[in-house]
């Protein structure tokens, strides 16, 4: 990567986390702070085990690689910014985010762009020193790969790849030569709904092309008569001679599972294990406890031990199949049964908790409570919707200790740019709390904690104006039908000056509202809100709750 993009990129990150004033004019909101606490106890875990998910909240489609000692992995982000997180882990338990793969304007532009569009399923490698992930950017001109010599970046720009499909992952062979494996359409015309296969073409790293013709390696999935849908997912990994391809199937919600197939060669033919699926929790009783469902999207990693781990993504429903979590990150071992890899027998639950595996316990991660009084950089846990624009919409002011947003126009329910940033919910109970110093122009100006799934799917508590006053009011979106603004569910009337705290308690699908000014009690806003119609299964499935200050301009 060459200087000019190396300076460029410090200095979008630095307008972005720290600037003394709103870029903008309009009414501007200050945060004092955000708090974030978990509700519910911390289960026990027992002397020498770990307690899934090792990534709590909305991180998807984990790629996991390891280098010497070290471990990295990555998630899926869609249309949120930074894009693709990378997580560092000594212990493959706990996980510290270092950096994030697509950081600077013009590496992706997902401006305009829906929620569940932009960056999915991306696939971490490192070969002779160097950082590869392969990615699928939806709506934004598809494959491509990006490079770095530290996972922490600089990434390089993408370089576009001209092949169709989605979920691409490299494979570096014994004899120096590379390999994609991705999802596309059959080779012949689609016999079912959910019909694809799994191709492979030669890669050129050093060029960064394709080179020669591409293979399928798999038409539909491990039994064709039972009309297998959505093969994707895949990786390759050479092991004692075998090539073997894991891919997911059957889907990202209740229905998914993760398959495994081997071969002499690496273009194949590939044969399915004997026992498939190797992870799933489909078709078991609802009722067992510590239910885990959707399990899938897998990548393995071997120790230096022998052991072999797997990543891979699951829910953790509150009710039915609805949570608002998202799919997280998950680590399971990983047996070798007569040649073949496997998580679990069928039938078999997945257990809450495992044996750590065999390595040095790194620093904790204490996913349980955060709070920002915004006296420095925002944390790169803060991720906003979209790639950013011309304007600047937040910032922090050290001096003050104080997060400003201008209030855009774009409203939560719009695909505009959204004056909102935010943080993954990561437990079904917990309670967001911020104080806001927000003087509203005219009627709707609005600004507030927003908690968004998607731009159909929301729930906004701020203060907002009327015209002849201020008012505190939630407003909710569950529906495309209704407002881009939200629905307004509970409102009260605010003096017409002065900070209020706001505070926002989820507990699976209820949500409690409660206002106050100055060190005054807190105020119900209304009864419990039903937010189970937020849930990710409700909202395309793909993302998780984001919540955090928001500001928009005549959201009436």
């Amino acid at each position: 990567m060459g200087s000019r993009t190396i300076a460029a990129s410090i200095a979008a990150l630095a307008a972005t986390l720290v600037s003394a004033s709103p870029a903008a004019a309009g009414p501007t909101a200050r945060f004092d702070y955000v708090d974030y606490r978990a509700d519910s106890p911390e289960l026990p875990t027992p002397q020498g085990s770990y307690r899934n998910p090792v990534l709590p909240g909305f991180h998807p489609d984990p790629s996991i690689v390891r280098v010497g000692q070290d471990f990295y992995l990555v998630t899926s982000t869609f249309s949120f910014w930074p894009g693709l997180p990378i997580f560092h882990s000594r212990d493959l338990v706990n996980w510290q985010l270092v950096g994030h793969a697509i950081d600077r304007p013009g590496m992706i532009e997902t401006g305009g762009m829906g929620t569940n569009r932009g960056l999915f399923a991306p696939a971490i490698t490192h070969h002779d020193g160097k950082f590869w992930i392969l990615n699928t950017c939806i709506d934004c001109r598809g494959n491509f790969v990006i490079s770095a010599d530290r996972p922490e970046g600089p990434w390089s720009d993408p370089v576009w790849l001209p092949f169709e499909g989605i979920d691409p992952s490299l494979f570096f062979d014994d004899d120096g030569k590379a390999w994609i494996v991705y999802n596309d359409a059959p080779p012949g015309p689609p016999q079912y709904d959910g019909h694809r296969a799994l191709w492979l073409q030669q890669f050129d790293p050093a060029a960064q092309r394709l080179v020669g013709e591409r293979t399928v390696l798999v038409d539909g999935g491990v039994d064709f008569s039972t009309r297998p849908v959505w093969a994707e997912g895949p990786h390759i990994y050479k092991v004692n001679g075998w090539y073997y391809l894991l891919a997911a199937e059957g889907g990202t919600a209740d229905q998914h599972s993760q398959t495994i197939y081997r071969s002499r060669s690496v273009t194949g033919p590939y044969v399915p294990g004997p026992v498939n699926p190797i992870l799933t929790q489909r078709n078991m009783d609802p009722n067992r406890p510590d239910r885990v469902e959707a399990t899938g999207h897998a990548d393995l990693v071997q120790l230096d031990d022998g052991t072999w781990w797997g990543v891979f993504l699951a829910t953790r429903p509150f009710a039915g199949q609805s949570t608002l979590l998202g799919r997280e990150t998950w680590l399971l071992p990983v047996r070798w049964v007569d040649g073949w890899p496997r998580f679990l027998d069928p039938g078999q639950a997945l257990p809450p908790v495992n044996a750590r595996p065999n390595l040095p316990a790194g620093p904790v991660a204490d996913w349980s409570r955060w709070r920002d009084d915004f006296t420095g950089p925002l944390s790169p846990e803060w991720i906003r919707l979209r790639s950013p624009g011309a304007v600047q919409q937040w910032g922090v002011d050290r001096s003050g200790g104080e997060l400003w947003v201008a209030a855009g126009e774009a409203a939560a329910g719009s695909l505009g740019r959204l004056a909102f940033t935010g943080r993954r919910v990561r437990h079904h109970a917990a309670t967001v709390s911020t104080r806001v110093d927000f003087a509203p122009q005219e009627a709707g100006d609005h600004a507030g904690l927003l908690a968004f799934m998607d731009e159909a799917h929301f729930l906004a508590l701020g203060v907002e104006g009327t015209g002849a006053g201020r008012q505190v009011v939630a407003r909710l979106r569950d529906a495309a039908e209704d407002s881009e603004s939200g629905e307004l569910v509970a409102s009260a009337p605010l003096p017409a000056s002065g900070a209020v705290d706001l505070r926002l308690a989820l507990d699976g699908g209820a949500a409690r509202l409660s206002y106050r000014q100055g060190r005054g009690a807190w105020q119900d806003l209304g009864g419990p809100v039903n937010v189970e119609p937020l849930a990710s299964i409700h909202a395309g499935l793909f993302t998780g709750l984001v919540v955090g200050p928001y500001a928009v301009s005549g959201a009436d």
